[in-house]
């Protein structure tokens, strides 16, 4: 016998019942600030649409800086400036990026600036491992757009587009 739960609070639906309201058969998840993009369908990786203010935010990034936004999990809609060689993220409190979740790991990953730039995420031993775009990684160079989860948070990319020492 298959039990099936509401996905918002976990109550247990009868067998053989219908469901009375959309809420308990669908979860909503509420972005802050992005719209849901599906790449899976479309077969392309598109930027996610930003809030007019979240925009203003990537448009004035300094050269050779980058931002992390919250697009899902706790404190969403919340955003990382990435400006320095070595930007570390995790649940230890002296975390860079400070992650609050039991999901993350105490140091889990560390966002690199290269010579050129770019940034690279690498994993550093988590226990739960680093993906990008739904692919488990070690390390990779990010483009925008990239979605980058780490434990419950998902976090989109978005690079300066001001080049690099300009």
């Amino acid at each position: 016998m298959t039990s099936k739960f509401c996905s918002n609070c976990g109550t247990p639906l009868r067998a053989g019942a219908t469901a009375e309201r959309a809420s308990e058969t669908t979860s909503t998840i509420s972005i802050s600030g992005l719209e849901a993009y599906d790449s899976e369908t479309t077969g392309q990786n598109p930027l996610p649409s930003l809030t007019p203010e979240a925009q203003a935010a990537v448009d004035a990034l300094p050269a050779g800086s980058a931002l992390l936004v919250v697009r899902r999990g706790p404190n969403s809609g919340s955003r990382f400036l990435l400006d320095s060689e070595l930007t570390t993220a995790g649940r230890h409190p002296n975390s860079d990026i400070f992650l609050d979740d039991v999901t993350v790991s105490r140091r889990h990953v560390e966002f690199r600036r290269g010579s050129d730039g770019g940034f690279t995420v690498t994993d550093v031993g988590s226990l739960n491992g680093t993906y990008v775009n739904r692919e488990r990684i070690d390390a990779l160079v990010l483009a925008n757009g990239d979605e980058v989860q780490i434990g419950k948070y998902r976090l989109v990319f978005y690079a300066s587009q001001r080049g690099f020492g300009i």
